[in-house]
Formats: structure tokens, C-alpha cells, sequence
């Protein structure tokens, strides 16, 4: 007799009861529906399609968009006692036609595919010989044309209902806008599919954005100080700064490994197999890197260029954080960031419509990183979501200081309108800042701007405060950047009401000092920090895990994770029933380990 969903999850899965909408959402599927899944990463995305197909008669088709992904699910299903197995350019001939003849006659209850792969004639036909319990499009928003992470392949997986209308069909992704999530659902002809969305929030994240200044060096600060030793993940836009952000945290006693797409493959796959086996390891990456990895221990995500998106951060930003225990998004940018931003927009390939889309997703992540009010609330409100302040961002844990900038606005964009109507000239933020404090440089005496009437008017603010107003101008629409004139300023139509003094702007004031430490969630959170005579435990019993791991050549979490053995540790079980009674011990994982860690268990406490 089969499994019911619940006794699956208790029983393999070790859990002992579903999450939010994960039970509705099985429960569907596994009833032959097809349905379009949202859950924030760490949410257990996974066991929404996993279930089913273990339940459901047949083989669960999981397609898949990255090899490292696939290897990672499988390594974790099969320490399960699950039937998984997958099929991608990193095997032999041989490989492949075990894995298809164990396919064929019914051996297996998950396969990983890659979209490009199954929709090659050769592995739909292999498909079609066999009995499918479902199908399930994983990272789903890579469908969509607008999204962060578009893969031309996924637009073809709509011939799936086609071939097999009768087989189930389950599409899921951690970030998708109303706007994205109809997109997908129309491509993957899941139109008439219900759509479960959970909430987006992931309140163990503490997000901080501060203005960039030496940010390599505000970088290794971040680290050194709140982040010693911990794994995390740190984005850059270009190839170049992740080669130098690497070498300098590496000169500097933190051990990290580039990665990026100009990489060769054996250098990419030998870096990421470190990143997710070993601990206390940053990966420096552009965004080739992190989508599906589930290391559930990394700790931190840096960025040190301004993300393209909300959409792109909050999926980059997700992969903090797994486990649920304290983790940090912390986000450095400037002024310069969204003038390279719109050059690259100008530089994009496509049509205006796509362009100004490109745009309209710069606006919203610079009103994130302006915004005076709860940052998350913010974050989420992109999403459709509404929460009350979250007590776990910057601007709560230390609320902006908000002032009347009318008049600084005002200054600076008659700076912008002088130069341009009595000169003809227009120049970048630099040059105008100078102008307004009245800095006698080479270049404001070789166009002679001594004489303009806006010169030292803007005196009484430092070049950061200046730079501060810029930004959130930027971010209002107030003032724009012309890229023809190679990232000079200039005006908008928005301009003329706040030139007339017939709008009031209250800006962020710019702290000239970083923030107080007070708030700062770091590796001491008494959530992260144990009881010594637990710690001690806790640390034998991930000893001896990272053995198991490496005999078994997977990483150490595949095994167990950390806040299963954090529990172990709290509650030192003495017999097997009470090990069973363990978030994250099911029966296979118990009959494989139950033993070794009683004894483990049993040897500590006799030291103590």
C-alpha cells in the first residue's frame, strides 16, 4: 500500500507536519491537478513536486535548468531512500542508458532533466515509454522575457501539455511579480491552473543597503566584523571586479573563489563543489552563479554593484539564510552605479518598449534603496504583499533622519539647467557638485564656471550629502541621466514643479558616520550561539558528519543540516525513538545514521 502525502513527509522526509501551503498544494497535484507555485527560497519548493511524485504511479519528470542543481537534489533524495536519479552532459554514454533503463521499467521516482535535453526528439521519445507521474518545471520564471534570469530553452516546455494533457504539470519559482507570474502561466499554457502563493517574506533576513564608499574595503569591515568565518556570497556586475574582489578578500585572510561565466568549466565546477562542501568559504560571483544552489548555511549576501532588479536582488538576496537562522542581505551603491546601469540599458539589444521595461525595473530597485521607510515593507510591496514594519532592516533598526531638501534640490537642478541653457554644456555629478560648493578645480576655471551664478551656492553640504540628494533625485525621476552625453546630467519634465517650489521633497539625510553597531544580527545571534557543553556536541556531531559526507563524496548538508543537529545537540537523545522525534530524521536516515549518532551523543556525555 502506498504512502499518504503526510505519511511521506514523515516518514522519508523526516518532518513532522506541511508548511503553509505546501499540503493544499500537494494535495492538488497529487490528485491530477496542474498548478503554478510561488514560495520564497527556503520555503520548501521542493517537497511540493517530490511528494507527488513519490505518491503518484510512475516517474516524476523534473526539468531542471542547472546541472549542479540536479547532482545536489539527487545526492539529497537518494541519502533519502528515494529512486532519483538524472539525465545531463556530465555522464558517459553508459550513465545515460542506465538511467533510461531504469526509467523504462519503473525504477525511479524522480528524473532531473534539463528543458534543452528533454526536448531534444531522442529524450521525448524515452519520456513517452514510460509511465509519468508528473511534470515539474523547476525556476519557472526563467520563461518569462522580462525576468532576471530568461532562458530561450523554457519557452518550448508548453508542448508538454500538448503531448501529455493528462499528466499534471507543476511550475514553481521563489520570485515572480503579478505582472511575471501571468507571463509564465500563459507560456507554460498554465492559464487555467490555480496559482499558490505564499508569502514572500523571509524574516530571519536582515537587509541593509548603505552607500558605497571604498567598497571593497566596506566589504571586508562587513565580514571581519559581523561575519568571521561564515559562508556567504557576494555579487558583482563584471567578471574583472569579481577576479579583484576575490584576490583582495583572499589577501586579506578570507578565504573566497571567483566565479563567473569567463571562467573555464572545470574551474567553475571545481569552485562551486568547494563552495558547498566545505565551510566558512565566499563565493565572489556575477549572477551566473546561485540559482537552485541549496547550501542551507550560507550566511550572508553581499552586493557591491546595485542589482538590475527587485526581482533579481530578492532571488539573489534569498539564498541567505536556508536554515532560518540569522542571516544578512547587505547591499552597497552609489551614484555611479546607476549611471553604469543606464549605459548598459542604452546598450542593451531590443526595442524601446523592452528598454524602457529595463528601465521602469532600475526606478523600483533605486526607490528600495532611497526608501526612509521599513525596507522590507517595501521589498515585499513589489510582490503584491503588505506587512507592518519588520524590527529586521536598516531603516528600522536605525530610522533615516529625514529632512526638507526642496531648496538643495532646487540648487542642483538650476546648476543642471544653468549649464545647459546658458552654456550649452552638460557635465556628469562630479563637475556640478563642484560647481555648487564652490571647489575652484582645474576643469570648473578651464569652462569658467566661477562666474556662474550657482557657483558655491551649495556650500553648506558635504560632497557624500550632495551625492545623497543626487541619488534620490535619480530615484524620483527628477533628474535623468543622458547617455548620449556619456553619463552627464540632465533634466526632466518632472523638474519644473520643484523648480517653481510647487512640490516639497523629504529626502534621507546621509549619515557621514556608519551606523552604530546596535541591531547588527551576526554569527553571535543567541540564535546561532549554543551552550557550550551543546556547542561541543554540535561541533563532534559535524565532524563526524563531514566524514560520512566526504565517503559518500556529497556535501556535509545532504546529510543532515545544521539545525538538525543543532536539535540533536539541544536534546541528546538516548534511544532511537527519541532520535525519530527529530526534525529532519526520517526512517531511511535513521535506519543509515541512528546509530552513530547515539554513540556520539552517548561518548559526550560521559566526558561531560
Amino acid at each position: 500500500m502506498s504512502l499518504t502525502p503526510l505519511k511521506t513527509l514523515q516518514q522519508i522526509f523526516g518532518y513532522e507536519s506541511f508548511r503553509g501551503v505546501q499540503a493544499d498544494i500537494i494535495e492538488h497535484v497529487v490528485a491530477g491537478g496542474d498548478a503554478l507555485v510561488l514560495m520564497p527560497t527556503g520555503g520548501g519548493k521542493s517537497l511540493c513536486y517530490q511528494i507527488p511524485a513519490i505518491v503518484r504511479a510512475g516517474t516524476g519528470i523534473v526539468v531542471s535548468p542547472l546541472i549542479a542543481l540536479m547532482q545536489d537534489q539527487v545526492d539529497a533524495l537518494l541519502e533519502l531512500g528515494v529512486r532519483a536519479a538524472f539525465l545531463n552532459s556530465t555522464q558517459d554514454r553508459a550513465e545515460s542508458l542506465r538511467v533510461e533503463q531504469a526509467y523504462q521499467a519503473g525504477e525511479l521516482d524522480l528524473l532531473y532533466v534539463a528543458p534543452e535535453r528533454l526536448l531534444t526528439p531522442r529524450c521525448m521519445e524515452l519520456i513517452s515509454r514510460g509511465k509519468i507521474a508528473l511534470f515539474a518545471i523547476d525556476e519557472a520564471h526563467c520563461v518569462s522575457q522580462w525576468g532576471h534570469d530568461f532562458r530561450p530553452e523554457y519557452l518550448g516546455l508548453s508542448v508538454l501539455s500538448e503531448r501529455w494533457p493528462q499528466v499534471p504539470r507543476i511550475a514553481l519559482t521563489a520570485t515572480a511579480t503579478a505582472e511575471t507570474r501571468a507571463e509564465i502561466a500563459t507560456r507554460l499554457a498554465l492559464d487555467a491552473a490555480p496559482h499558490f502563493v505564499a508569502g514572500f517574506d523571509r524574516p530571519n533576513i536582515c537587509y541593509r543597503i548603505i552607500e558605497k564608499n571604498e567598497v571593497r574595503r566596506q566589504l571586508l569591515a562587513f565580514i571581519r566584523a559581523e561575519h568571521t568565518g561564515d559562508c556567504g556570497i557576494v555579487y558583482a556586475l563584471s567578471r574583472s571586479r569579481v577576479e579583484d574582489t576575490a584576490a583582495f578578500l583572499s589577501k586579506n585572510g578570507i578565504e573566497a573563489l571567483p566565479y563567473h561565466a569567463g571562467l573555464d568549466t572545470a574551474t567553475r565546477a571545481r569552485n562551486q563543489s568547494r563552495f558547498l562542501r566545505e565551510d566558512g568559504l565566499v563565493m565572489v560571483a556575477t549572477i551566473a552563479f546561485g540559482m537552485g544552489v541549496n547550501k542551507p548555511d550560507v550566511r550572508f549576501v553581499a552586493h557591491i554593484d546595485l542589482p538590475k532588479s527587485v526581482e533579481g536582488y530578492y532571488q539573489e538576496t534569498g539564498r541567505a539564510g536556508r536554515d532560518g537562522l540569522p542571516a544578512t542581505a547587505w547591499l552597497a551603491y552609489g551614484l555611479q552605479d546607476v549611471v553604469q546601469q543606464r549605459r548598459m540599458i542604452d546598450g542593451s539589444e531590443g526595442d524601446q518598449v523592452y528598454q524602457r521595461r529595463l528601465l521602469q525595473q532600475l526606478d523600483a530597485m533605486l526607490g528600495l534603496c532611497e526608501t526612509v521607510s521599513c525596507r522590507r515593507k517595501n521589498l515585499l510591496a513589489y510582490f503584491g504583499q503588505t506587512i507592518e514594519p519588520c524590527g529586521n532592516c536598516d531603516t528600522c533598526l536605525e530610522p533615516p533622519e529625514a529632512w526638507d531638501g526642496t531648496v538643495a534640490a532646487q540648487k542642483i537642478l538650476s546648476a543642471i539647467y544653468r549649464l545647459w541653457r546658458e552654456r550649452g554644456q552638460r557635465f556628469g555629478a562630479g563637475h556640478i557638485i563642484d560647481v555648487l560648493r564652490g571647489q575652484s578645480t582645474e576643469r570648473v576655471r578651464q569652462y569658467d564656471h566661477l562666474s556662474l551664478s550657482v557657483f558655491g551656492i551649495g556650500a553648506d553640504l558635504s560632497v557624500a550629502a550632495w551625492r545623497g540628494v543626487l541619488r534620490q533625485l535619480l530615484a524620483l525621476g527628477l533628474v535623468t541621466v543622458d547617455l548620449e552625453g556619456y553619463g552627464t546630467l540632465a533634466l526632466t519634465e518632472s523638474s519644473r514643479s520643484v523648480l517653481k517650489g510647487e512640490q516639497t521633497l523629504m529626502f534621507k539625510r546621509h549619515r557621514e558616520a556608519p551606523p552604530r553597531a546596535a541591531g547588527r544580527r551576526s554569527t553571535q545571534d543567541p540564535a546561532i550561539t549554543l551552550p557550550p557543553d551543546v556547542q561541543q556536541l554540535f561541533d563532534g556531531l559535524r565532524g563526524w558528519r563531514s566524514g560520512v559526507a566526504h565517503s559518500h563524496g556529497v556535501p556535509a548538508y545532504v546529510i543532515f543540516h545544521d539545525a538538525t543537529l543543532r536539535e540533536i545537540a539541544r536534546i541528546r537523545p538516548q534511544t532511537m525513538d527519541e532520535l525519530a522525534g527529530i526534525s529532519g530524521v526520517g526512517v531511511r536516515k535513521l535506519e543509515a545514521y541512528g546509530a552513530d549518532i547515539l554513540a556520539c551523543v552517548g561518548a559526550q556525555t560521559s566526558v561531560a
